[in-house]
């Protein structure tokens, strides 16, 4: 509990420091190795839940994680301008979606999602971070302040995850979701 009454938490953060990546993928042979069935017995970079944007000409390099899925193509068609180069929405964004197959099981289609290599027993840091001989990728954990009016939307997304389930069960048949859940419950 804080000072306010309110309960609090530990989230965990990966920064990128884009200026300190070289491009080397090191990131993505160890995260596809840690969430190898079982682990470690083969490195996929397909099966990564981070993946290193780059444009070698310039040489500027990205590592993007895995983020939520998204259901449907998003609308919005930003541009980015970095250094002069001119970059769409899609290079920069972590989520996985209809319009491209980035954070996508090859085996299944299902969609992937960093989960910060939690295992049992806990790891000192991600993966990704433990590989990154450069320092591009730094882990913090800090406490935060989880306001009363959270601890409702945490009950709002119970609801959301059974959306999403529907959805993916709806898209990929109940066969593929509960065969990947099953496959993914073996790896630990």
């Amino acid at each position: 509990m804080d000072n306010n009454g309110n309960k609090t938490r530990i989230v965990k953060e990966i920064k990128v420091d884009t200026k300190k990546c070289v491009g080397c993928r090191a990131c993505e042979i160890a995260c596809s190795a840690f969430h190898a069935i079982p682990k470690f017995s083969s490195v996929n970079s397909a099966r990564s839940r981070i993946m290193v944007t780059m444009d070698e000409v310039r040489d500027v390099f990205v590592p993007l994680r895995a983020g939520d899925y998204a259901q449907a193509e998003c609308n919005g068609r930003n541009a980015y301008v970095i250094d002069g180069k001119e970059y769409d929405q899609c290079t920069f964004c972590p989520a996985s979606c209809p319009s491209r197959d980035a954070f996508k099981e090859p085996d299944s289609g299902l969609p992937l999602k960093c989960d910060m290599c939690e295992s049992q027993p806990p790891l000192e840091k991600p993966m990704c971070v433990d590989a990154c001989t450069f320092g591009a990728l730094i882990y913090e954990e800090k406490e935060v302040a989880i306001p009363v009016a959270s601890v409702e939307a945490s009950q709002e997304k119970r609801g959301e995850m059974k959306t999403g389930l529907e959805s993916l069960i709806r898209k990929y048949g109940i066969k593929n979701v509960t065969e990947t859940v099953a496959r993914l419950g073996k790896k630990g």
